[in-house]
């Protein structure tokens, strides 16, 4: 393979206290969190929309925001959930989300916090100094520009500007094996008075057995998680799963949408033939991109642990708790680990564990914190941390923490843990051991 050399002077557009990559929950409760505290706060997202997974990649539904008696992602969560459901019993496990309701909520959110910020703008590269990151250069949608800050939040989900700037990673099982994606769906004229659901369990499997029997499938995949309830006919669907995607790699994204998108035409079949309610459902839309599981496990100065889990784990630094069950899809049909009854026994009401500051800090790197899907995490608690209520939890520290160190002039490392504390538990977040 040829090299080229490619150099270019580039203008440094913005000047900024924090810089944030991407703009899902995570990035968006950095960035309002951030501004809150009084920082000046940039926020840059590659697609033309705020939300991630939510929004662009069209998931149905929330996980649980709670462990039965408290609300766990409270301060910036509670505020998105407060404007997107009002009055509503928050101890549910799962709901369903109003695309373009939530849409609308972030960017008045990021409004309302001061936060300057861009879309259709993606991360190229770094320019750091030790462990220090000076630079994001970043590709809009015509001109490649950078952003000088003293602190940045990777919130990309894949750990981009992280590894850009130095940091190791973990990346699946370790044997380069990575959960699946799914490529999300709206569906209409479903039946909701006759089709079957339920919370918590995957009643669409019920009738999978047959249909492989039958040939309606060319990728006999045993697991279904299934529809989401919208508005009167119409549903969201998380159907079907992509094997061996790599989320970093565009080739490996470009064949799993393609395979993706074939497949729904055996998945509208199945709703139509198999299941009662969907007998004259119909495929809408599917999703723009793929909604990718697993990618990148930042390497931080704490790896959470199956053993946190189980535990109950409390944190000296801790800056908030989560308690959504060991969630990992197997990585193919004939998979030999199967996580299901990890999945099953959950927690008990009124149970979480811990997330420690340490989780949220790379190695090697003094100025960077990660939020969402990529912190410190090994595999099996990944398989937790990675739901988008736990997203707003890391996301709201990470903006607080660089806020505060920005404040007092300090590396992420450097400030008073008990302010951080303090903080978080004065903008609502959950901290009973504080």
């Amino acid at each position: 393979m040829c090299n080229i050399r490619f150099e270019k002077q580039i203008e440094i557009r913005y000047e900024t206290d924090i810089c944030v990559i991407g703009g899902g929950p995570a990035g968006v409760a950095a960035a309002v969190s951030a501004a809150q505290n009084g920082a000046k706060v940039c926020l840059f997202e590659k697609e033309q929309c705020l939300g991630g997974a939510a929004t662009s990649a069209k998931v149905p539904a929330f996980m649980r925001f709670s462990d039965g008696v408290n609300f766990l992602p409270g301060g910036v969560g509670r505020m998105v959930f407060d404007r997107l459901y009002g009055e509503c019993d928050f101890t549910k496990v799962e709901f369903s989300i109003p695309i373009e309701k939530l849409k609308e909520i972030y960017d008045d959110m990021l409004l309302e916090s001061g936060t300057e910020f861009l879309f259709e703008t993606m991360l190229l590269d770094v320019i750091s100094d030790g462990g220090n990151v000076k630079y994001a250069v970043l590709k809009g949608r015509e001109k490649i520009f950078a952003v000088k800050a003293k602190y940045f939040i990777d919130a990309t989900g894949d750990g981009l500007l992280a590894v850009a700037a130095g940091a190791d990673y973990e990346k699946g099982d370790g044997s380069g094996h990575m959960m699946p994606a799914t490529l999300c769906s709206i569906w209409g004229d479903i039946d909701w008075s006759r089709a079957v659901v339920e919370l918590g369990k995957d009643p669409d499997n019920r009738c999978l057995k047959q249909a492989f029997k039958d040939g309606v499938f060319t990728v006999q995949d045993p697991a279904l998680p299934g529809m989401w309830r919208f508005d009167r006919h119409y549903g969201g669907g998380n159907i079907g799963h992509v094997f061996d995607v790599d989320g970093t790699d565009e080739r490996s994204i470009t064949d799993g949408i393609i395979r993706a998108r074939k497949s729904m035409k055996e998945y509208e079949y199945y709703y139509n033939h198999y299941l009662e309610g969907y007998e004259n459902a119909k495929l809408l839309v599917t999703s723009d991109v793929l909604g990718i599981r697993e990618t990148r496990r930042i390497v931080c100065d704490y790896m959470a642990k199956m053993d946190d889990y189980v535990n109950h784990a409390v944190f000296e630094d801790e800056i908030g708790r989560y308690c959504y069950p060991i969630d990992i899809h197997s990585h193919s049909v004939n998979s030999e680990v199967n996580w299901s009854s990890v999945y099953a026994k959950g927690y008990e009401k009124g149970k979480s564990y811990g997330i420690s500051y340490r989780s949220l800090l790379p190695k090697k790197l003094n100025n960077v914190l990660v939020a969402g899907r990529c912190i410190g995490a090994e595999r099996a608690m990944n398989g937790s941390v990675r739901v988008m209520p736990c997203c707003f939890i890391t996301g709201m520290a990470a903006g607080t923490a660089a806020a505060l160190a920005n404040a007092q002039e300090t590396n992420v490392r450097g400030i008073d843990l008990r302010n951080l504390k303090r903080t978080l538990t004065d903008m609502g977040a959950y901290l009973p051991n504080a």
